[in-house]
């Protein structure tokens, strides 16, 4: 009876309704994906709901606790965050791209990466002893920049200090030459500290600590010296200077100096002192990079590439220097999968963060970022690559639960990159990640009722008769069991479970 009662404007209605609130789900749920690179739905699902319909099983034994909690901890070092070798000067190259774009670069979560570093490296537990250090070490704390900034200008007031320069040449100056100069303002000062702490290293654990403070001052003003003359064209100085610094600081690797000094010889095309450094640095112990994989593989390319051929390739077969040249890129693109559509121009270059997750698009960026200039020089290299870095991934169909030269490809590096790039950046994502069923879903239920309503409204009379049909069809087996119910109930019983 009730059925009979409702006009197709009700059914226009409740489709119509339906195919709103669906279609804002789907938005939301895409919007949602693209960010988070998750689904909501599953994720309250997962985190919430779970928990409260079936809970954790307390009788687990103690050792999966154990074996979870080691693949944490290597998740975790897999994610490693790690200063880039290359990073750019905030005040003469951040700041402009700011200036010009208006947009912002760098993420607070890299900008306060760079400050626990600066913290690190920069300062000691003495530094109270002396009152330009303790303004500094105030200073490496400031959030905002122009507070950094006058503080280091109240630390110069008292005495040269070279943690001040340091902090005026990264963050005040405005171009490259006033940048070196005030980092050799900054190494006049420095050098100084390094050789009082040097004769007295050995008197203590707090001169030990200042003399570790101002030999990372030394190094890093040294270092981003030789980076000025690569920006100003005069490379082969830098080449010399970062040569120097490798020889006199052996033991400090955790800056990478290495890498700047693969890129600058590149530029001046010394491709045999390339080759020399590769094979210091790119050993089964040492840790790899993209630097390190795809300046080997660059080279093994340039011994080919400017007369490969796909097709001819295909007749006569690959010659032993193409075989290896198409390891090498297949194990280069392993190790980052994510370079090759940079060097290629598949994907949009930004300016590479200061600091970069291995394996990840933060670390494909600043390869590329200063690289690719490197590739296009070499006649046929990107062609090489562009026809034969797909063929990486036929041998590892499962990269995240097995490598073929690596380890599997870490999971996490998706969340990490988010942090690292800036907002209006696209993240590459390896492996792609299919939709979520419930993106699917909303989508499809979205569609469908969207149909039935435009259906109801254009054939109202017609879908009333499907509706009802439907719905009749639908509710038949509870009125075949409430009919079943009535023959075998009392009618009296039947009469007062109604009236109940």
């Amino acid at each position: 009876m009730f059925l009979n009662t409702l006009t197709p404007k009700f059914y226009v209605a409740l489709t119509g309704t339906s195919s709103l609130i669906s279609g804002l789900i789907l938005i939301f749920e895409w919007w949602y994906f693209r960010k988070y690179g998750t689904s909501f739905i599953e994720q309250v699902s997962v985190s919430h709901l779970r928990p409260l319909l079936g809970g954790v099983d307390s009788s687990t034994p103690n050792t999966s606790n154990g074996e979870a909690n080691d693949s944490n901890r290597q998740s975790v070092s897999e994610c490693k965050v790690w200063r880039n070798p290359l990073n750019l000067f905030r005040g003469a190259e951040y700041n402009r791209y700011t200036w010009v774009t208006g947009r912002e670069p760098l993420t607070y979560y890299d900008m306060n990466l760079s400050a626990q570093d600066h913290q690190t490296f920069f300062t000691c537990d003495s530094d109270h002893l002396r009152p330009t250090d303790a303004i500094m070490q105030k200073a490496w704390r400031e959030r905002n920049p122009q507070a950094r900034i006058s503080a280091a200008h109240e630390a110069l007031e008292l005495e040269d200090c070279a943690t001040a320069f340091i902090l005026l040449a990264e963050e005040e100056a405005t171009t490259i030459m006033k940048t070196e100069r005030l980092f050799k303002q900054a190494l006049k000062a420095g050098d100084g500290c390094y050789r009082r702490s040097q004769q007295l290293q050995h008197h203590g654990a707090q001169y030990e600590a200042q003399h570790r403070r101002d030999t990372n001052v030394l190094v890093y003003i040294k270092r981003r010296l030789a980076m000025c003359s690569r920006k100003l064209g005069r490379t082969r100085e830098a080449v010399k200077m970062m040569r120097d610094l490798m020889k006199e600081f052996p033991l400090l690797s955790m800056f990478n100096i290495h890498e700047n000094l693969l890129e600058s010889l590149l530029e001046l095309q010394n491709y045999a002192d390339v080759q020399a450094v590769l094979a210091k640095y790119d050993d089964i112990s040492l840790p790899k990079s993209a630097t390190i994989c795809y300046t080997a593989a660059l080279l093994k390319a340039r011994a080919v590439s400017d007369k490969f051929s796909p097709e001819a390739a295909s007749r006569r077969g690959l010659s032993t220097a193409e075989m290896n040249a198409i390891e090498a890129i297949h194990r280069a693109v392993e190790f980052n999968p994510h370079v090759p559509k940079y060097l290629l121009e598949m994907k949009s270059l930004i300016l590479p963060p200061e600091h970069i997750l291995k394996r990840g698009d933060s670390e494909a960026i600043a390869y590329a970022f200063f690289h690719l200039q490197h590739w296009k020089r070499v006649e046929g290299a990107l062609n090489l690559l562009h026809c034969t870095w797909g063929g990486t991934f036929r041998m590892i169909p499962y990269p995240l639960e097995k490598g073929h030269l690596f380890y599997p490809y870490p999971i996490c590096t998706e969340t990490a990159d988010r942090e690292l790039l800036p907002m209006f950046h696209e993240v590459s994502v390896y492996p792609k990640k299919e939709l979520p069923f419930f993106i699917l879903f909303t989508a499809g239920l979205c569609s469908f009722t969207a149909m039935l309503a435009l259906l109801t409204h254009q054939f109202p009379e017609l879908m009333g008769v499907f509706a009802k049909a439907f719905l009749s069809t639908l509710f038949a087996p509870l009125n075949f069991i409430m009919e079943k119910v009535e023959s075998i109930l009392p009618s009296s019983l039947w009469h007062q479970l109604t009236r109940i």
